[in-house]
């Protein structure tokens, strides 16, 4: 399960992104980037980082420590900005925070940034699995922190969950934004990481993966996610032959 925090000080936004993300200090003493749950995207966003995030914790990449906070109603209630007050207010409960990497760079190939083959090529396949549409050039969702990569923001992942009646036909197609991946003139390993990553998935993964999300967030029950994870994976080839395509044109 992931752990529960407290907020205990709202620090500053964060405004590069639509939702208004935030720095706040929990009562453990540690910084963490808050995404609330009264955003835009709403809940399914948050819940969309959570499994994303985690899967790609068991696929070896950094993602950093995911946690579920308690906001108050009085926190911000100092707050100038009345947009930032109607979104804590809105927030009342639980959310969802990221350990905040203080100091991070973001990844930026234009500036030489690179990626080492099996990271970028785990890092396709991954996204390409949770269809992740923001790991571009434009914005990568990628940190550097203490000389490792770390992957961020997967709020735009599972849009299927948007639309259920979408979902056995995404889970059989293949990731059609796959070759504006920001890694991909790296990931020249797709082929030979794709059998160890499907072996450490599986049902029994992602029903662990689904008891991390609190009940006020899913709007459909855990055992469908686990169905429509189960069914992506059986049709991993699909995904993984279109990296290979997109990866080939780009050689």
């Amino acid at each position: 399960m992931l752990r529960t925090v407290h907020a205990t000080r709202y620090v500053t936004p964060l405004r590069e992104g639509g939702s208004l993300p935030a720095i706040v200090e929990a009562d453990d003493e540690g910084l963490y980037v808050l995404k609330f749950r009264g955003a835009g995207q709403g809940p399914l966003a948050l819940v969309a980082e959570v499994i994303a995030g985690e899967i790609g914790r068991v696929l070896g990449l950094r993602v950093p420590e995911l946690v579920t906070m308690e906001v108050d109603s009085a926190l911000g209630r100092n707050e100038p900005d009345e947009e930032i007050r109607d979104l804590l207010e809105a927030s009342t409960g639980l959310n969802l925070g990221l350990d905040y990497l203080p100091g991070a760079l973001m990844f930026d190939p234009a500036a030489g940034d690179s990626a080492d083959p099996t990271t970028a090529s785990t890092a396709v396949w991954f996204d390409s699995f949770v269809g992740n549409v923001d790991r571009t050039a434009r914005n990568p969702n990628l940190l550097w922190w203490h000389k490792s990569l770390y992957f961020i923001d997967h709020g735009a992942s599972l849009i299927f969950q948007h639309n259920w009646c979408t979902a056995e036909a995404n889970a059989v197609s293949p990731f059609a934004r796959v070759g504006d991946h920001v890694l991909l003139p790296w990931a020249t390993e797709i082929a030979a990481v794709d059998p160890g990553l499907r072996a450490r998935l599986g049902m029994s993964i992602f029903s662990e993966i689904l008891a991390m999300v609190p009940n006020g967030w899913l709007t459909e029950d855990r055992s469908a996610y686990v169905r429509y994870l189960s069914a992506r994976l059986q049709a991993a080839s699909s995904f993984v032959e279109e990296a290979l395509r997109a990866r080939a044109e780009l050689v």
